[in-house]
């Protein structure tokens, strides 16, 4: 698999936010029920079903992109909010559009809306929840959870982050006794820790599962409308 950056950066993480942190807490809070994932290619056997999954959020992207310029600016995902009910103040939407749009685009891009999506289902405050529902999401719940729950075994420490050595010992777990399982993690992790702070966040996480599944940051609408 080729690195998870292709043609462009991704900007740093400033330090957390108020919404990373309540993703960490969230995400603590899910690693308590445990995880039924039990090796890191159990994960990679899924990625064609999840890859179909996802591509099926095309058509919530393409209600949510109102001027069908190929991407979802801030006002719009304002709009959203606002039809389907959701109470969220400038501050908070801004946080979540601005924790999405990791290349500084100003306007989530496809791949970008998915770990909107995800971080949507992580969040799950009831009113989230319900929106969820009218937002026509309800059937994506599973590969989120998939999501989620291959997040959890990866972070072997329950804090709500990966370290390089969690990785390391997810993928020696999947291919113990191969003498190339250590390059193996060093190269996964590397792809997932976009901002090189030495942890990886699930935000980061989403984004670079993105790039494993092969949806692209500049994911070609052609190739949907085929």
């Amino acid at each position: 698999m080729g690195g998870v950056i292709s043609g462009e950066s991704p900007r740093n993480s400033s330090p957390a936010s108020k919404l990373e942190r309540k993703m960490v807490e969230a995400m603590q809070q899910r690693a308590r029920k445990g995880t039924s994932v039990k090796s890191f290619n159990s994960v990679i056997m899924k990625f064609p079903k999840i890859d179909e999954s996802l591509r099926n959020c095309r058509t919530i992207f393409q209600q949510f992109d109102e001027d069908s310029n190929g991407e979802i600016d801030q006002q719009e995902l304002k709009h959203c909010f606002q039809k389907l009910g959701i109470e969220s103040t400038d501050d908070e939407i801004k946080d979540l559009f601005q924790a999405c749009d990791i290349y500084e685009h100003m306007g989530m891009k496809f791949n970008e809306f998915i770990v909107f999506l995800c971080l949507v289902y992580l969040l799950n405050d009831p009113a989230v929840s319900e929106a969820r529902k009218r937002m026509g999401i309800g059937c994506l719940e599973p590969t989120f959870e998939t999501l989620v729950e291959s997040f959890v075994f990866l972070d072997k420490n329950k804090d709500g982050y990966v370290s390089k050595n969690e990785m390391i010992q997810a993928i020696n777990e999947t291919t113990a006794g191969e003498r190339s399982s250590g390059r193996i993690g060093v190269k996964r992790f590397e792809e997932m820790d976009w901002d090189k702070n030495g942890t990886v966040t699930f935000k980061e996480f989403l984004f670079a599962f993105t790039r494993w599944v092969g949806i692209d940051n500049e994911d070609d609408d052609d190739d949907d409308d085929e």
